[in-house]
């Protein structure tokens, strides 16, 4: 993994990251249509990219280039930039847009300063990050060794430390894919994680379900299929805060899974999802 560029102090690219994400909230907000229109479809026909996703991420893309020209830029939408810094920008400009479109508060816009290439698995690595849910006011930071904080708007910063449980004891945040044949594989494997756990929630947005982990309104998160926006800042967050993010066999969280928790608890989290995916079976074959 690339080091922190000479110069580089992760606590002032935190601060960068909140003033964006901040900046990209109030548009999603305020300029949120009434009959919002969806532009195209990704993954399928659930699996929506509304304009002010595009809007958002161009918020995004233009403020970071203004602040830290020489830097990088990758984001869930339409527009890249390669840097010279060794910096790049992992952006998610609005994560748990099928919560934005049935006007549920529970989105965010994420947004983190990485080191290496977040297009390859295990190859990069977040270093500041920010995640903020613009209609509650929550504002989640953290920067590398500075720990992980929540403010909800311009209050005071609270630290945040995980909730030390056993897992069955745990309240377990997931997620679920948009292809049908993803979803059932899921929903296979649910089926032996629940009744192992206190209860299961499916908020909508693993930004805000890792920055949860963190704060401990959620115990442990899972999910599969999660990419370098949906995850960068709020993997920072969370391990600032305590807790171990990887994927099932201990290495760094990435499309096959990424799990998170406290240590322990995370621990017994990937041994039952290991045993779960072994009868249930791979993926492909359902």
């Amino acid at each position: 993994m690339d080091r922190l560029p000479a110069g580089v102090d992760p606590a002032e690219l935190a601060d960068i990251a909140l003033k964006v994400a901040v900046e990209a909230g109030v548009l999603v907000v305020d300029d949120r249509p009434r009959d919002l229109g969806v532009a195209e479809t990704k993954s399928s026909a659930t699996d929506v990219v509304t304009v002010m996703d595009q809007r958002s991420q161009d918020l995004l893309l233009r403020r970071l280039g203004e602040l830290r020209p020489q830097d990088g830029f990758h984001g869930e939408e339409r527009g890249a930039r390669t840097g010279t810094s060794g910096i790049t920008w992992v952006v998610d400009p609005i994560d748990g847009t099928v919560n934005y479109l049935y006007e549920i508060p529970a989105y965010c816009v994420s947004v983190a300063a990485v080191l290496g290439d977040p297009s390859v698995d295990g190859a990069w690595r977040p270093v500041a990050g920010a995640v903020v849910n613009p209609l509650t006011g929550e504002r989640y930071t953290a920067a590398l060794g500075g720990g992980a904080w929540r403010r909800v708007g311009d209050g005071p910063a609270q630290r945040l430390t995980v909730a030390d449980t056993s897992l069955d004891q745990a309240l377990c945040g997931t997620g679920f894919g948009y292809d049908a044949d993803r979803r059932a594989w899921q929903a296979a494997v649910l089926t032996h994680v629940l009744p192992r756990v206190r209860d299961i929630r499916r908020i909508g947005s693993a930004a805000l379900d890792l920055c949860r982990v963190a704060d401990g309104s959620l115990d442990v998160h899972y999910e599969r299929g999660l990419n370098p926006w949906d995850m960068a800042a709020g993997w920072l967050v969370a391990t600032e805060a305590g807790a171990v993010v990887t994927d099932l066999d201990g290495g760094d969280p990435r499309a096959g899974f990424t799990v998170a928790g406290p240590p322990a608890a995370q621990g017994s989290l990937r041994t039952l999802l290991r045993s779960a995916v072994e009868q249930v079976g791979p993926e492909s074959a359902r």
